[in-house]
């Protein structure tokens, strides 16, 4: 049975909390920061938004429901969106279809971590059982162990190589100069990258992500809520998620998108080769690889080969992480799955702080979570269009 559409389902406020490395401050009050911003963005009192979806790992030991008591929130509609860089897209299916159901007239997305020393180390040892259980008894653990499996799997596998991984992270760091709240503010060589030490191999250290703090967030309406609070939006063309995709491949190297890609492009009206730029989750660049393959915009296993054919800068072709994603920008925990839904909007809105798409109408943003050792479970991807 095919899904039901977005119709005047839109995204509008993208709200950025300013990443730092380290924070002493809580991820109550990373939050409070976005959803302050997002009532200041839309000019609304607070008690206008009566839905709320939620991402974060440090809020613990509250979830989303005590959040609303910090917050000082009266809700009709909460969801507390656990699902690491696949939140984003979780939260705007949720939030929409509260919207259409009339459950809540404006959700807010927020999603955000703190990051002390060796919080990252803490958080990621306590993340998943099965993940311990297959990996402590060999002294091994935490996320660069899997994702360095992964990527050993697909180079073997596909007959991709270190400089096709290096030219991602190169072009992100290039549009990522343009964002004054990246992280990284120094251009990145092929050479520097290549030349970088090793974390764990096949990974060199610009292919991990950096652990920091921050928030980020926007909303979900009704066309008809946005035209009158005079927002600027965007249009939810359509959205999928999938989770514990492929369950059978030994190791993976593909993800969920490829199981529901044709609902998604038959929700939006349109195909992968109508959008203008793409927003993946890029915590290791091997995964923004298994994107561009799961989302039709190659072959499985032509990722390569893709790779070599394209500049993936803002300018160029395939514009990728237009605001230099996560590698360039920092990983603010959950956050990392909003961050590329918050520069879509931006970009379709006119309102970039990274590289600029000219003329952009239609992105695809896409999410990626909960890596349990030898596979991400979580997928999902979204098109938004300009209004």
């Amino acid at each position: 049975m095919p899904a039901r559409g977005y119709d005047d389902v839109v995204l509008a406020a993208p709200v950025t909390v300013p990443y730092v490395r380290y924070s002493i401050r809580s991820a109550h009050w990373f939050l409070g920061r976005a959803m302050a911003g997002l009532i200041a963005a839309a000019k609304v009192p607070k008690a206008r938004i009566d839905g709320l979806a939620v991402a974060s790992f440090t809020l613990s030991p509250d979830t989303a429901v005590g959040l609303t008591q910090h917050l000082g929130l009266t809700l009709r509609w909460l969801d507390d969106v656990r699902m690491g860089g696949a939140s984003g897209i979780v939260s705007i299916r949720r939030a929409a279809r509260a919207v259409q159901s009339g459950d809540a007239e404006i959700v807010a997305c927020i999603a955000g971590d703190t990051n002390r020393t060796d919080s990252f180390r803490r958080n990621t040892a306590s993340f998943s059982q099965f993940a311990q259980d297959a990996v402590y008894p060999y002294g091994s653990g935490g996320p660069n162990a899997s994702f360095a499996l992964l990527t050993e799997h697909y180079m073997r596998k596909h007959g991709a190589n270190c400089e096709d991984f290096g030219k991602l992270c190169v072009a992100q760091r290039s549009n990522a100069l343009k964002n004054p709240m990246a992280l990284f503010k120094k251009p990145l060589t092929l050479e520097e990258y290549l030349n970088a030490r090793l974390v764990a191999d096949p990974l060199r250290l610009f292919d991990c992500v950096m652990p920091c703090a921050g928030a980020e967030g926007f909303l979900v309406m009704s066309r008809a809520t946005a035209e009158t609070l005079g927002l600027s939006f965007v249009r939810l063309l359509g959205a999928i998620e999938r989770h514990n995709g492929f369950a059978d491949d030994p190791i993976q190297d593909r993800g969920g998108w490829a199981l529901d890609r044709d609902a998604l492009y038959e929700q939006a009206g349109i195909g992968p080769r109508d959008m203008d730029f793409i927003e993946t989750y890029d915590d290791y660049p091997v995964i923004n690889v298994l994107q561009f393959e799961g989302l039709g915009f190659c072959g499985h296993g032509e990722g390569a080969a893709f790779i070599r054919a394209n500049t993936f800068e803002g300018a160029g072709t395939f514009p990728l992480n237009t605001s230099g994603g996560q590698l360039s920008v920092g990983q603010a925990g959950a956050a990392g799955g909003h961050l590329g839904i918050v520069e879509a909007i931006r970009q379709l809105t006119g309102q970039t702080l990274g590289a600029r798409v000219p003329k952009a109408r239609y992105g695809l943003v896409s999410g990626f979570g909960m890596i349990n050792y030898d596979r991400g479970i979580c997928s999902g991807a979204a098109i938004l269009a300009t209004a």
